[in-house]
């Protein structure tokens, strides 16, 4: 998960984030984790100008942190150039709300151009749930360092 990262918004309406440190699962396992822990589909969210972190999940959805503690599973509409390999997305909105079939995410990379992706559908995520699941995998992962 790229959270606990910060960057700042070079406007209110298209703010950016840089990436970070990612769980060491593959895409089609994480989005899997992430559809399994998602809610039913909502119009909009919440948005400040802010996001706390971004998960790419392939190059069809991304998860957004609004909050360290809030998150949604964004699906988008066809494939996103450079999505799982951009520093920086930037993330549309109108009036502090981002809506479904309406706003957009942009990978931000200074090689190529920027296309936005246009939001299909939001699903709040349960991102307690979410970490545990992580940590579980994580756990799994690790060699055993047994006596």
């Amino acid at each position: 998960m790229k959270t606990q990262c910060f960057a700042a918004a070079l406007s209110a309406a298209l703010p950016l984030l840089a990436s970070c440190a990612t769980t060491g699962l593959s895409d089609a396992d994480k989005l899997a984790l992430y559809k399994d822990h998602a809610g039913k589909p909502v119009s909009s969210f919440r948005y400040f100008g802010r996001i706390d972190g971004w998960t790419p999940l392939g190059d069809s959805a991304v998860a957004v942190w609004t909050k360290p503690n809030e998150a949604y599973l964004l699906s988008l509409y066809g494939p996103c150039n450079n999505l799982a390999f951009t520093p920086v997305i930037g993330v549309t909105s109108q009036m502090n709300q981002v809506y479904a079939k309406f706003d957009k995410v942009i990978a931000r990379d200074r090689g190529s151009i920027e296309l936005p992706c246009r939001i299909d559908e939001i699903r709040p995520l349960d991102v307690k749930a979410i970490r545990q699941a992580e940590k579980s995998a994580r756990d799994q992962a690790a060699p055993s360092s047994g006596t």
